[in-house]
């Protein structure tokens, strides 16, 4: 089935009952989406913009990644976003939130967390779960520069991998023109 539906405002769609996310880019306009039985493809002007397995019953399905952008120049939105719950990749992200709140309790504490996961959609999101999962152990104040500067430091200490030396293979065509007279 196809269908075109708008995109709201709060960077979703709404298909059959179930809300997904798209890049914050696209609120306002109308995209067409494509409903297969396990999987959903919405396309704008002709270009893939997500491919995702389809939900069933009254089911969210929001992605970071497009939301953060928007969320980063207005903070504010982040304590009355209608997902919120969602913009937790993993636990660790829920603690280290809840560690900021403590902190730095309202808006400067979501201020905090929205820049930790700008760093994640930037970045790789293993890294930073994996300096938070530090941060937090060491009972270090959690903050988006301790986080990046963990990220780096790790980055860092990876070891980059060296090309092993190949010798150069000798080909003989000659059993092949062989191969070639028999055929012939």
């Amino acid at each position: 089935t196809e269908l075109v539906v708008p995109v709201a405002s709060t960077s979703t769609i709404r298909v059959k009952s179930c809300a997904y996310s798209v890049w914050s880019r696209l609120i306002g306009e109308r995209v067409r989406v494509r409903l297969f039985e396990h999987r959903i493809e919405v396309y704008y002007a002709d270009k893939l913009e997500l491919g995702c397995d389809r939900l069933r019953g009254k089911s969210v399905r929001i992605d970071y990644r497009h939301v953060i952008w928007s969320l980063v120049r207005k903070p504010g939105a982040f304590s009355r976003y209608v997902y919120r719950d969602e913009l937790f990749p993993s636990v660790t992200f829920r603690r280290a939130y809840d560690a900021i709140q403590t902190a730095k309790p309202g808006i400067k504490g979501d201020v905090e967390y929205l820049r930790i996961l700008h760093l994640a959609a930037s970045t790789m999101e293993a890294d930073v779960e994996q300096a938070l999962t530090a941060l937090l152990a060491e009972g270090t104040t959690v903050t988006a520069d301790a986080t990046k500067k963990r990220c780096a430091q790790a980055s860092d200490s990876v070891a980059i991998p060296t090309v092993p030396a190949l010798e150069a293979l000798s080909v003989d065509l000659a059993a092949y023109d062989v191969l070639l007279e028999e055929v012939a």
